[in-house]
């Protein structure tokens, strides 16, 4: 038997700051991890950081320095010269590594320590010895319930006559009033976020000149003599959230890792729409985030939820996992509707490239967020109109993900080097 989830939802939902959870808030939580293992040490005068992989191939259009910055002393790091720009780095651990190396006053080391940016935020530090340890700001899992893939979830839940949102709160070492409070506090950052973003007009920061579009999209609700393909209120409020969430996190605004911020807009999307619809108590919400993590912890665990490591179906792909069968959770669905929604949504965002245009989580970030929310809904649709029974498993899916994140070339892994990154840099046209 596998190892079993032991992914909090806590570690899968986390408060930070745009544009990305890999490349923002993980350099971020390693340079914070570095300096208090450094304490007080009066002798370091310098800290160098090289960011290696995909860190250092999107790392500027991604913010790191800045990151860095924010929590890194002044007066021993400057980011224009102390950062190492190493994207082409051979044999790492992980395409997300960082170094942090704290020198004196004659160049001698004084501190280095190794991370890896796992995605969604996560950080490991590898030892000396090559072992990984795995920070985690949530309080460990209690693994009541040994699970280590969907189809355990789903005899197990007919055996005790469990739902996954029960598992997953079983293994949640805080009592349940905790947890929901808590869950509550994500939930109000989700919808917040989504307010912001509505009610912000302009242009994203960065070269490209991108035009915040969710104010105009949601205004379309309030216009129904435009013609358009789809007039369902449910779905113009998706498409206007998951713009609205990305836009602010491309602009840097506070956001929730969801699983990651390059895919923060599929969850609080598809569920906000939905609530603001039909009518979801918290109870549901509570419900549907707990499900979500418990699906995000089963990729976690068999696959990745990076794009360095996955493609952007690592992302969004797994957002729209999570989304639909979080969805189908708050609809009072089966277990294996559960299984068979985020099943659906995951294999229909198989192979797809994380190709972030300069290096940014704008083009096509931001749209790559409306189309996975719309499919979680479509998914969790198909789902509930059936008995659950279907020939390709969530266990298939994500093992599928994983061999084609295995098999892509790094190009295609948040790179900005391959796809649409490298068509737009080179001016390419069609070829005749």
């Amino acid at each position: 038997m596998s190892e079993p989830v032991s992914t909090s939802v806590f570690d899968i939902f986390k408060i930070g700051i745009g544009p990305s959870s890999s490349h923002t808030m993980g350099p971020m939580r390693a340079a914070q991890l570095f300096c208090a293992a450094l304490g007080n040490r009066a002798d370091v005068t310098r800290i160098v950081v090289r960011l290696h992989g995909s860190l250092g191939a999107t790392g500027r259009g991604h913010a790191t320095d800045r990151a860095l910055q924010r929590v890194l002393p002044a007066q021993c790091f400057d980011p224009e010269r102390d950062i190492e720009w190493l994207p082409d780095t051979p044999d790492l651990p992980h395409p997300n590594t960082l170094d942090l190396v704290a020198l004196n006053h004659a160049g001698s080391v004084v501190l280095h320590h190794r991370y890896l940016s796992v995605g969604g935020g996560l950080i490991e530090q590898v030892l000396p010895n090559g072992q990984r340890v795995r920070d985690s700001q949530a309080p460990p899992a209690r693994i009541i319930h040994r699970v280590s893939s969907a189809a355990e979830i789903l005899a197990l839940c007919a055996e005790r006559n469990l739902t996954w949102w029960q598992i997953q709160l079983d293994n949640e070492s805080l009592v349940p009033d905790e947890v929901f409070r808590k869950l509550d506090t994500i939930w109000q950052t989700m919808r917040e976020c989504i307010q912001r973003g509505l009610t912000t007009e302009g242009t994203l920061p960065g070269p490209l000149g991108v035009r915040r579009r969710a104010p105009e999209t949601y205004r379309l609700l309030q216009q129904p003599d435009v013609r358009l393909p789809l007039r369902d209120p449910l779905e113009l409020r998706v498409h206007a959230y998951a713009l609205a969430v990305n836009e602010e996190n491309a602009a840097g605004g506070v956001v929730v890792t969801a699983p990651t911020n390059g895919a923060a807009g599929v969850i609080p999307a598809a569920f906000a729409a939905t609530q603001d619809v039909h009518g979801f108590s918290s109870e549901q919400i509570h419900r549907g985030l707990l499900t979500a993590a418990l699906i995000a912890g089963l990729i976690k665990s068999h696959a990745s939820l990076s794009g360095a490591e996955m493609g952007c179906q690592g992302e969004v792909g797994s957002a729209a996992a999570m989304a639909a069968g979080g969805l189908v959770e708050m609809f009072g669905g089966t277990p294996q509707q559960v299984e068979m929604a985020a099943e659906i949504a995951l294999e229909h965002h198989l192979g797809m490239t994380c190709d972030p245009v300069g290096g940014l989580v704008q083009i096509p970030c931001i749209e790559r967020n409306v189309m996975g929310a719309i499919k979680a809904v479509h998914a969790a649709t198909l789902a509930l109109g059936s008995d659950g029974q279907h020939r390709i498993s969530l266990d298939q899916a994500i093992e599928a993900m994983r061999q084609i994140g295995r098999d892509m070339h790094t190009r295609y892994k948040e790179t900005a080097r391959g796809g649409l990154a490298k068509v737009v840099q080179d001016g390419s046209r069609v070829r005749c």
